[in-house]
């Protein structure tokens, strides 16, 4: 498979902290890779790097064979990189229908008050709502559950045509009934485009992942399928358990 993403050699110090220590990573085409490790272990850094909001000390990102590790956040989300975050970043008092045309004008540039009048934009934005089950479309995304809130973040990501989705811990505070709506959402999305999905719900990691990456202390320790990170001894120490 061909990779969107390959990140490599990123560091990051931060004073006396190497919060990102030569970290290197790859996305490919149709795939689910999966970051986990211990709070603290450089995961939002790596992300950060990845997505444009923190510029790296050394290494490079290359997206879809372009080298982006100068670019900003806003021109990577043009070039295909979709974020969803781990605290809500949506216009609350904005309907579900309204952020979402406003994530597909954040790509094109556009402006909140351009929505109302495009309809070719209302369309793109109720399919996105389709695609993830969210028919509360007038609603302000003020009054939606925590659920609700995590498919709208997705649906807004989908507006925004992503060549790669980059999800930071999207199951965060949804509860094992919330999981398991979520779950096959996320499975679905890879036919959309492939996911760099940073989670601390074990369970779900190991239903989607098709690989892993494990993080420790600002190091990538181990890189594999669900099976061989299963089985590592080095893994099963510093973060998964002997249980």
């Amino acid at each position: 498979m061909s990779e969107v993403l390959a990140a490599d050699g990123l560091t990051k110090r931060f004073g006396a902290l190497l919060a990102s220590d030569g970290v290197s990573i790859d996305v490919r085409a149709g795939e689910i890779h999966a970051v986990i490790g211990p709070n603290g272990a450089g995961k939002s850094t790596l992300i950060a790097q990845i997505s444009g909001a923190l510029a790296p000390d050394a290494g490079t990102v290359r997206l879809n064979g372009a080298d982006v590790t100068r670019w900003s956040v806003a021109r990577r989300a043009k070039a295909g990189l979709a974020r969803t975050f781990q605290v809500s970043a949506l216009a609350l008092e904005a309907t579900a229908e309204e952020n979402v045309m406003l994530g597909a004008l954040g790509r094109d540039g556009g402006l909140r008050h351009r929505t109302a009048r495009n309809a070719a934009l209302r369309d793109a934005a109720r399919a996105a709502l389709d695609r993830v089950g969210l028919a509360a479309r007038g609603t302000p995304a003020s009054d939606l559950s925590h659920g609700q809130r995590r498919q709208l973040e997705v649906a807004v990501a989908l507006a925004q045509r992503p060549r790669l989705f980059l999800m930071d811990e999207p199951m965060a505070g949804l509860g094992a009934e919330g999981t398991r709506r979520l779950t096959p959402l996320l499975d679905g999305l890879r036919a959309e485009a492939p996911i760099l999905l940073v989670e601390h719900d074990m369970d779900a990691v190991f239903a989607l992942a098709d690989r892993i990456t494990v993080l420790v202390a600002g190091r990538a320790i181990a890189t594999g399928t669900p099976s061989a990170i299963r089985a590592d001894a080095d893994v099963r120490a510093a973060y998964l358990g002997d249980g």
